[in-house]
């Protein structure tokens, strides 16, 4: 259905360039032949204005001749005006009627056989036109001359340019649906490729991809549709991992758990302090690691529900290192801060939870008697955190996989779900910011949190 349903489209698209094909055909054929009739009836009127100009030379010079209108010079002139076809009648300066064709001895039999022996149709409208002599006008000429018509040989060309135009326009429709078919296959291709790529990919063929790429806008659309579909394909990559690690982690506590209750069931172990401890610490492990797929969700979700407002980031940092004091003297960790007054307008929890998972992190990682440098300052209008650990640093195999879910690196001295960071990340940004980790092994670790600064 599909199938028919893309050809009816091409054939559509083909018909169009055919339609598009004979109208500009026809139009041309009409603006042609309206051009020729237009330059036809210019060329009449031009014979007119000649013969009308002729007429007034003829009468001008018998005045000039006589030194003045003469009845019987004038009837000279009649044969002359019967032979054009024409009716003329003379006044003088004072408008008074001198001389007439009718009043002249030109027999209407005659007048009429010369019309129709030159070929010059009816007669016109009349005109009355001045006669001057050495720049004075000395009468009227009130004049008919015969319409004129268009010569058999102008006719036949005419005729032949007519035909010429409708073969071409049969001949433009013929090409036009030879393109237009050709076109509307190439047109299409693509488009249905597409379509049919899109359909895989939603019945679940995430490797499916569009081969043809050409380069204009449908080309663009092939190749956003690419990036979308290696997008779905991450994604689902992503979920299933994410799956898989959850399910690994939930796996060794509950074991656990399980082994302990059936043991104290069987009787093969009795219900002591130690057995209901261990029973206790793996739930509280439980409910840890729920509740860090709970911030990480969260973190995905920040950017919708942000809380913002202008704060001091300074006074923030200060607030959660003391906060974590405690954290680093068990640890036998010293921290030292250097924070310069930087204002950003951020959500203060999420913030605070930035701060403290990176120096939660440092926690793990740095030995007893190493140092932690917290130091803020602002750069070209960013909120630059750097988090500097004298720890012992991250393999390079590993400092590409910091910031990802559940991962934890082998240096670690304390066991974690391997979110911290993820949900750090994720939270900076949500703050329009980025979350960076320099390290080599032996050096320590600096962790650089940017975010935009605000200033009023």
């Amino acid at each position: 259905m599909r199938e028919l349903q893309r050809g009816r489209f091409a054939r559509r698209l083909a018909l169009a360039f055919a339609a598009l094909g004979i109208g500009t055909a026809v139009l041309t054929a009409v603006l042609v032949n309206t051009a020729f009739g237009n330059r036809f009836d210019n060329y009449l009127a031009d014979q007119r204005r000649v013969r009308q100009q002729q007429l007034v030379a003829l009468f001008a010079d018998a005045y000039q001749r006589d030194d003045g209108w003469k009845t019987t010079s004038l009837d000279q002139l009649a044969s002359t005006v019967t032979m054009t076809g024409s009716e003329a009648e003379v006044h003088d300066a004072q408008g008074r009627k001198v001389w007439a064709l009718a009043d002249a001895d030109a027999d209407a039999a005659t007048l009429k056989m010369h019309s129709d022996m030159m070929g010059t149709g009816d007669l016109g409208p009349p005109h009355s036109l001045p006669i001057t002599v050495n720049g004075q006008q000395v009468g009227t000429l009130d004049v008919r001359v015969p319409q004129g018509s268009i010569p058999a040989v102008d006719k036949d060309f005419q005729t032949s340019v007519d035909q010429l135009l409708v073969g071409g326009a049969l001949a433009a429709a013929l090409a036009a649906l030879v393109v237009g078919v050709y076109t509307a296959r190439r047109a299409t291709a693509p488009i249905a490729e597409l379509t049919r790529a899109a359909e895989d990919l939603a019945a679940g063929r995430r490797d499916r991809r569009t081969t043809t790429i050409p380069n204009n806008e449908i080309g663009q659309l092939a190749t956003a549709f690419n990036t979308m579909a290696d997008r779905v394909e991450k994604e689902d990559e992503l979920r299933r991992a994410f799956a898989a690690d959850v399910a690994h982690e939930l796996r060794t506590p509950l074991a656990i758990q399980r082994s302990e209750l059936e043991a104290i069931q069987d009787g093969v172990r009795a219900p002591t302090d130690k057995a209901i401890a261990s029973l206790h610490d793996e739930n509280v492990r439980l409910t840890r690691l729920v509740a860090d797929l709970e911030a990480l969700a969260s973190a995905e979700a920040a950017a919708f529900t942000l809380e913002r407002r202008p704060l001091s980031l300074a006074d923030l940092v200060s607030d959660t290192v003391s906060g974590l004091a405690d954290s680093f003297t068990d640890a036998s960790i010293t921290v030292h801060t250097d924070l310069d007054e930087v204002r950003v307008d951020g959500d203060p929890v999420r913030l605070r939870q930035i701060v403290t998972n990176q120096l939660t992190n440092a926690v793990k990682f740095v030995p007893a008697g190493g140092t932690v440098t917290v130091r803020l300052r602002e750069e070209d209008g960013w909120a630059d955190l750097r988090v500097t650990d004298t720890g012992p640093g991250i393999p390079a195999d590993e400092l590409p996989h910091v910031f990802d879910r559940f991962f934890r690196s082998r240096s670690a001295r304390a066991d974690g779900s391997g979110i911290g960071l993820a949900v750090a990340a994720e939270l900076t940004a949500a703050h329009g910011g980025t979350l960076t980790a320099e390290s080599a092994v032996g050096q320590g670790t600096t962790f650089t949190t940017r975010i935009p600064a605000f200033n009023n």
